[in-house]
Formats: structure tokens, C-alpha cells, sequence
């Protein structure tokens, strides 16, 4: 089971902290200019409050239940706020080092397990493979090992971030997506915690469908805003920040994949960490489970012999807060 520890080294998230203050500041800098928009998912105008964080207001969709900013930064300043980010700059040179075996062994070589598993059970082509936010390009080194695709394509807008990609010899594509110049279709698409980030995820969706193949998929993993340390947590979950401006969840994701022409063939919430981030709320004070038996049972009275259990009980019922959809482009015909 992987451990919070290993993806983000206790030692090294007080530096991070203080990059990432530095760009909350930066990007509040445009408040007075950050637009209102409809929902993400389903378009609706509709809204209730949900969280303050950051000094940015989150609202839930009443149609749809999906969470976002609203009013947003606008694409501009989110593009801007990204290329100087001290923060991505920080996990670049540290963390991402730091942790890379972990991340490596526990989350991209599964992935890439369950890409391949894909193109085996709904028989999709092996010819180019594109991933968009390539990071610091371990899945795309990972599936590069496996000799199946013959072209892998990392997108990558954070400078960074591209060039780390570059270094270990991976055809990057330094720019958004959306702008991304691609004219060769592909075979399959994959994104993982990108969405979340979006101004307009639609747009986005959209630009994945153009760019496969008939027949092609799309594998996305995000936050679910349903799942438990979300729900438990509210903001004060690290799934709810500045950066994570669309909270969807597995219905709601589904939908929009829909909207923008995918069929939707699987939803997964292989989450690892919900039971561990509540838990170590409760042990720094910063929740309480007063009133609540059953969760200090689990969390804390019992967690050597219940915690593993319970997070795979919620990675299993659609009740983690990661989520995994995976859409598929219609063939002709």
C-alpha cells in the first residue's frame, strides 16, 4: 500500500510549502480580473457555496454535484501562473527526485500495466500514445520500456518540467494541449491529474477526441470530490486548492466525457491514501472525531489491523477521492 511519505518526503514539504505561498500570492494577484463561469461539467449557471480556500470560492453545481472555482483565473493568467511557478520548479529539482522510485513502483508502472490492459481487451491499436502533462516523464520512460508503442509523445508546458522530460530522451511538446500543434492522430490519450486543472475542461476533452484515432481511448485520473477524504476533509483536504479548479466526480466526469463524444467504458477509484490523510489530520488536531466511534475505531484505535482493510473497502466502492475514467472514441461505421 503506498504511503503519503513516499510521494511527498516529510523532509522536503516545508520548502514546498513556501514556494507554494509564494505562488498563491502571484496568482492573487489577478483576482479582480478572474471570471465567473458556468459549471464544468454539465454548464449549468446554478451554484451553492461550498469551500473558501486560498482566498478563491468554490461553489457545488446544483444540477451535477461537481465542485469549482468560480470566479477562475482566465487561461491567460493560468498559463502564465504555471510557466514561473516556484512551486513545480521546486518538485522538479526535489521532490519528484526524491520520491521517483515510490511513484515509480506504486503508481506509473500500474498504469502503464492498465494502458496496455486496455489495448489488449478492446483490441486498440499499439502505433503512438500521447500523454498530456508529462511531469517529470516516468510514465512515458516506464511504457517506453515496454517496446509496445512505437511513438510516445510527452506534452508538457512547465519549462522545467519539459526539459527534465527532454533529458531522458522523450519527444516533448512544450505547450498547452489545447495550443499543441499534433498532426498525427493517436492511438490513446492519457492524463493524469491534468483535468483538474483546466479553465475549460471541455475544451480539452474536446482537443483529445480530434487528436484520436476512431476507436481510439482516453485514460484520465483526477480527484473525486465524492470520495472520503474529500468529503471528510472539505478544504481542508489537499485535494481542494488554488490549482484544482474542477472537482468532479465519477458521474459527473462520465457526463462531460459523453458531452464531448467518448463512450464511456470504465470508472474506477484505485485511490490509496484517503484513510492515511484523515488519519493524520486527526493525529495533528486539526479534526476531531468526537461523536464519530466508528471512524476513531478505524483511524486510530484499530488502524494497524483496520486502516489497509477500510481504504481498500473505499478504492473498491467508488468512495476514494482518486478516480480513474477511461473514455473511448466511437469507430466509424
Amino acid at each position: 500500500m503506498l504511503k503519503e511519505s513516499e510521494i511527498r518526503p516529510d523532509a522536503l514539504m516545508a520548502g514546498q510549502a513556501e514556494r507554494l505561498a509564494n505562488d498563491v500570492r502571484r496568482l492573487l494577484l489577478h483576482k479582480g480580473s478572474f471570471v465567473a463561469v458556468p459549471c464544468p461539467a454539465c454548464d449549468s449557471g446554478r451554484w451553492q457555496p461550498a469551500y473558501r480556500k486560498y482566498e478563491i470560492q468554490f461553489v457545488t453545481c446544483s444540477d451535477c454535484g461537481t465542485v469549482y472555482a468560480n470566479p477562475r483565473p482566465r487561461p491567460e493568467q493560468l498559463a502564465e501562473y504555471y510557466s514561473a511557478s516556484e512551486n513545480y520548479a521546486y518538485w522538479n529539482q526535489f521532490i519528484f527526485p526524491a520520491s521517483e522510485p515510490a511513484r515509480r513502483e506504486k503508481i506509473f508502472r500500474p498504469r502503464v500495466r492498465k494502458v496496455l490492459d486496455l489495448c489488449q481487451r478492446f483490441a486498440i491499436p499499439t502505433d503512438a500514445l500521447l500523454e498530456v502533462g508529462s511531469g517529470f516523464g516516468t510514465f512515458c520512460e516506464e511504457l517506453s520500456k515496454t517496446g509496445v508503442f512505437r511513438r510516445i509523445v510527452a506534452v508538457e508546458p512547465t519549462p522545467e518540467l519539459a526539459q527534465t522530460c527532454r533529458q531522458r530522451g522523450l519527444s516533448v511538446i512544450e505547450a498547452r494541449i489545447e495550443e499543441a500543434e499534433i498532426h498525427e492522430p493517436v492511438d490513446v490519450v492519457v492524463s493524469f491529474e491534468v483535468i483538474e486543472h483546466l479553465f475549460s475542461p471541455r475544451e480539452f476533452l474536446r482537443k483529445c477526441h480530434t487528436l484520436l484515432r476512431p476507436g481510439g481511448v482516453l485514460m484520465l485520473t483526477c480527484p473525486n470530490v465524492q470520495g472520503f477524504d474529500v468529503v471528510t476533509l472539505r478544504e481542508r483536504s489537499s485535494a481542494v486548492d488554488h490549482e484544482h479548479i474542477n472537482l468532479f466526480h465519477p458521474d459527473s466526469l462520465s457526463m462531460l466525457l459523453s458531452a464531448c463524444g467518448f463512450q464511456v467504458i470504465e470508472t474506477q477509484t484505485p485511490g490509496q491514501l484517503d484513510a492515511e490523510l484523515v488519519r493524520k489530520q486527526v493525529q495533528a488536531g486539526q479534526i476531531s472525531l468526537d461523536g464519530q466511534p466508528f471512524l476513531q475505531r478505524v483511524l486510530i484505535d484499530e488502524w494497524d489491523r483496520l486502516g489497509e482493510k477500510f481504504q481498500t473497502f473505499l478504492s473498491e466502492n467508488r468512495l476514494s477521492s482518486n478516480m480513474l475514467v477511461v473514455g473511448k472514441k466511437p469507430s466509424h461505421g
